[in-house]
């Protein structure tokens, strides 16, 4: 365009030839550089190019790369999340057994010590048992000629040993003085008891239901009482402790038989010597859900 617009120029201005030929030729050469300069900056913007694609390749290659490393990383943590909640529930399940065998191991530390508690309380109790029992294996192997010809009888009546005499060996009908054979049977007795450690003894009356109204005695329960008391006071003279002794009546109200027959009230005619348990024997006042108190 710029040749043809100089020829323009130089054929109006009716220029020379060699002018125009010199002209011509600057042109020529101007484009030529032109030309080899466009080329150059082509070659070096295809070079650009080139270098820019292996570049862009690397970067992407470096951004699959990251990619994958990012997908692998994010793999790991939720792996990682996945094991810490794993972890954290196992650890609350742990705790919550830990809480559970803690508070179990508690429980069980106190059964065992209730068990203690409970094994030492049987223990003492079978050994007072023991001892009781051979308390009364010994009064009965004392007793034991007195029992075989008929003059008393050993019994155990809610868990007490008594030892029962007929009063008809003790005492005549309706009186209370102690007959011969009665004392010799108390003596007897009374030697024996007395060689028996920290007891208390309950000489109890007892008559059948025949009425009784004298002066005297307005009722069983004088008669039974009185009796009872008169033993009490011959044991006393016998050698045993009056501090460890006690008398009670109950005329007719305790009877062992029916009152149908003579045979019958004669049994129900005795005096009845009980051995009272010791404090040991009872159960502890915790256990009947009793307050202890002292005197003021």
């Amino acid at each position: 365009m710029k040749t043809l617009a100089l020829v323009a120029i130089l054929a109006t201005a009716c220029v020379s030839t060699g002018t125009y030929n010199r002209k011509v030729d600057e042109l020529t050469k101007q484009r030529d550089a032109d030309a080899a300069s466009a080329k150059q900056r082509e070659a070096a913007a295809q070079k650009q190019y080139l270098e820019l694609q292996g570049k862009l390749a690397d970067v992407q290659a470096s951004l699959d790369k990251a990619t994958a490393e990012k997908a692998d990383l994010q793999k790991l943590l939720d792996d990682d999340a996945s094991l810490i909640t794993t972890m954290k529930s196992r650890l609350e399940k742990l705790g919550q057994n830990v809480d559970s065998l803690v508070k179990e191991k508690s429980q069980l530390a106190q059964a065992m010590t209730d068990t203690a508690a409970r094994l030492e309380e049987l223990r003492k109790a079978k050994a007072a048992s023991d001892a009781r029992l051979a308390t009364y294996h010994d009064i009965v192997a004392k007793l034991r000629g007195m029992i075989d010809s008929g003059q008393l009888k050993v019994i155990t009546r809610s868990g007490r040993m008594i030892i029962a005499l007929p009063t008809d060996i003790l005492f005549d009908s309706g009186r209370t003085e102690v007959k011969p054979i009665g004392k010799a049977a108390l003596a007897r007795i009374a030697q024996v008891l007395s060689t028996v450690p920290d007891r208390d003894f309950l000489v109890a009356g007892h008559t059948d239901n025949v009425p009784i109204k004298t002066e005297l005695f307005p009722s069983n329960w004088e008669l039974s009482t009185r009796r009872a008391v008169e033993v009490v006071h011959y044991l006393v003279s016998q050698g045993m402790k009056p501090t460890v002794l006690a008398a009670a009546g109950y005329g007719e109200f305790d009877p062992i038989a029916a009152n149908d027959t003579p045979e019958h009230r004669s049994q129900n005619r005795r005096i009845e010597i009980v051995l009272q348990p010791n404090i040991g024997d009872l159960p502890p006042l915790d256990d009947l859900g009793i307050t202890p108190t002292t005197k003021k």
